[in-house]
């Protein structure tokens, strides 16, 4: 049977990862079938238009993806492949990464991640789609 993740061991693989250190990206949501992954958004992350990068955003939809699978997977677990869609420039002072599984089975899940600008009002900014695979690590 594969590892339940706690939120406890998630904050423990996300602290692991130096990228999401870089980024300061914490789990603010991690419940069965859903995470939701923030980061601050500040100088370093934008882009010369002074949006968020979106790498930035991919990021974030990568890892909220793979995170929501694992709630339902468990640790072990990898993005296989992901895709998004910007819908419009990320203004904002904080990037939301909301991400549910769609549908899963033993081995991987397909799941969905609205990324939403946080300020005074929410906008989302982009949509993404991926499958997470579980492991035989």
């Amino acid at each position: 049977m594969a590892e339940e993740i706690t939120p406890e061991l998630a904050d423990r693989v996300l602290a692991a990862q130096p990228f999401s250190r870089l980024v300061r990206a914490r789990i603010a949501v991690f419940e069965p079938g859903r995470a939701v992954l923030e980061v601050d958004v500040r100088d370093e992350l934008r882009q010369q238009n002074g949006f968020l990068h979106g790498g930035v955003l991919a990021y974030a939809a990568d890892n909220a993806l793979t995170f929501a699978g694992g709630t339902v997977l468990g640790a072990s677990v990898l993005t296989s492949g992901f895709s998004i869609e910007y819908l419009r420039p990320a203004t904002g002072t904080l990037l939301s990464a909301r991400a549910h599984v769609v549908e899963s089975t033993r081995r991987r899940a397909v799941c969905r991640c609205d990324l939403v600008m946080v300020d005074d009002t929410e906008r989302t900014v982009a949509a993404a789609q991926g499958t997470i695979v579980l492991t035989d690590r």
